[in-house]
């Protein structure tokens, strides 16, 4: 089996038998409804972080790539990490904004870099 799918796979099953667990807590009065939902849903953010530092380890057929793979797992670890922070420690509402604007902003970063490489290599 290929590493990055046993990656997903585990990455999948962890959010599973977190959200499991989270949920077997809240039913015995160990954590409130709030801070399972923190957690079940900032883990996202750990794994976006995750899946960021991988991209630049992968194999690129250019240099040009190469390059977008760096810059796009920069974008990725970076809103990752503010999104699995805004879940920690900011208030829902602010979470769910900031967190869904940090993911967003890291995919625009991405496309707008590989939009301008493209237009350096068409005017070259």
């Amino acid at each position: 089996m290929n590493k990055d799918i046993k990656g997903g796979l585990a990455w999948g099953g962890g959010i599973i038998a977190l959200a499991l667990g989270a949920t077997a807590l809240r039913q015995f009065g160990y954590i409130d409804a709030d801070t399972m939902t923190r957690v079940v849903v900032g883990i996202n953010g750990i794994m976006i972080a995750w899946y960021g530092n991988r991209m630049p380890k992968t194999l690129a057929p250019g240099n040009i790539a190469r390059r977008v793979q760096r810059v796009g797992g920069w974008a990725f670890v970076l809103s990752g990490l503010v999104y699995a922070a805004l879940w920690a420690f900011a208030p829902i509402d602010v979470a769910v904004g900031g967190g869904c604007a940090a993911v967003l902003g890291g995919m625009a970063v991405t496309l707008a870099y590989c939009l301008s490489l493209r237009r350096r290599a068409k005017a070259a």
